[in-house]
């Protein structure tokens, strides 16, 4: 995931779909993928993540939590709390590669860039991002 996060920087990929039920094994708090998110943070960049919910990432990924903050304008997040954390895909999707982890407790997984992969892949996503709503709002103000 470090490597794919990188590549998204280094190559310039528009836009990114990062998929997990909750991103607690993600190496999203680290300095370095902060740092790469950073560098891949410019106009025109999307990022939607979608996860069943986002507890564990304002408890593990205080990093992340800033950074998006900071880039809320480029930042959806959608949570399906009806789903089952082993039905939601756990996986980066980007429209020229993908990474889909099929068994999450052993990362064990598969990545290409093969169109049928990311067409496959990008229908599954979408159709759990159809019963999403929003979710992990960058700031929570009060009345």
């Amino acid at each position: 995931m470090r490597d794919a996060l990188a590549a998204a920087a280094r190559e310039g990929w528009a836009e990114l779909v990062p998929c997990d039920a909750a991103f607690d094994d993600w190496p999203l708090g680290e300095r370095a993928v902060g740092d790469v998110l950073q560098a891949w943070s410019r106009t025109g960049r999307r990022l939607t993540l979608l996860a069943r919910e986002y507890d564990t990432v304002v408890r593990r990924h205080a990093l992340f939590v800033r950074w998006r903050q900071t880039w809320d304008h480029i930042v959806e997040c959608r949570d399906c709390r009806s789903a089952d954390p082993l039905d939601l895909p756990s996986a980066i999707w980007s429209p020229g590669w993908v990474l889909q982890r099929l068994d999450p407790v052993r990362s064990v997984g598969v990545t290409g860039a093969e169109p049928t992969r990311r067409l496959q892949l990008r229908a599954r996503i979408d159709e759990w991002l159809r019963r999403s709503s929003p979710a992990f709002p960058a700031s929570v103000s009060g009345l």
